[in-house]
């Protein structure tokens, strides 16, 4: 194997989350070790409410529509593994923030591992405002534009999150650059306490990027790890 191989997979964002993974646990620097399985998750819900609003919503073939989040066993499976890919089920409480936080079904795994959590959406589906409520997340309503500061969200985060983002202007002709990263970074700072992080999952645009190489760039300035489609940011680089 070439050595210049060899150093890529040393460098392998994945390989180093494993590494923090399994060295925390053997010296025992994390207070406590969750096993989660997607039975217990799913029993943890009620279970006749939830069918309930599956009859409201469901729709035959939902492909891309909101109705595919009513696939109770599919998301949970997702979100469990955000959940360990995020090492949020070992370790400290932490505060959470999730913004676009759709059906909620991250945020309650978060909440059912002890976190204190928060979602951050708009509001335009009845059907993720009843699968929220039903899992008991707190939620803001709240759109976010570009150059729009955030709202007072109450104490500061640990942990912030946005999976398959679509506040940026997903799919569109002006979708956001630096310019308008740069200030949503900068104003998301003053919720975050010191040692937070930022994980952030785009979604695929229409040339099958998550973003352009200009943006790229401007994260690894940032010293963000970046991993495909998922950019992890940390509050210290920030400031």
């Amino acid at each position: 194997m070439r050595l210049s191989h060899k150093l890529k997979k040393l460098v392998d964002p994945r390989l180093l989350r494993s590494m923090r993974r399994h060295t925390g646990r053997f010296f025992l620097t994390r207070r406590f070790v969750f096993r989660i399985d997607p039975d217990r998750i799913m029993a943890s819900i009620d279970q006749q409410k939830f069918r309930a609003i599956h009859e409201r919503h469901a729709v035959a073939e939902p492909a891309d529509a909101p109705e595919k989040y009513l696939e109770l066993r599919r998301w949970v499976e997702t979100n469990i593994r955000r959940v360990r890919e995020l090492e949020l089920d070992f370790g400290f409480r932490k505060r959470m923030l999730d913004i676009g936080c759709g059906a909620g079904y991250f945020l309650y795994i978060c909440k059912w591992l002890g976190h204190d959590v928060l979602g951050l959406d708009i509001s335009e589906s009845a059907m993720f405002t009843e699968i929220t409520n039903l899992l008991g997340v707190p939620r803001v309503i709240w759109r976010i534009e570009r150059y729009v500061p955030l709202p007072e969200l109450g104490a500061k985060f640990d942990v912030v999150t946005a999976h398959m983002i679509c506040f940026n202007d997903h799919k569109t002709d002006h979708l956001w650059g630096p310019p308008e990263w740069n200030f949503f970074l900068e104003d998301l700072l003053r919720h975050l306490r010191p040692g937070a992080r930022i994980h952030l999952e785009f979604n695929r645009e229409f040339d099958g990027t998550w973003y352009t190489p200009e943006l790229r760039d401007y994260f690894a300035g940032l010293g963000a790890e970046i991993d495909r489609h998922r950019v992890t940011l940390s509050a210290a680089r920030l400031a």
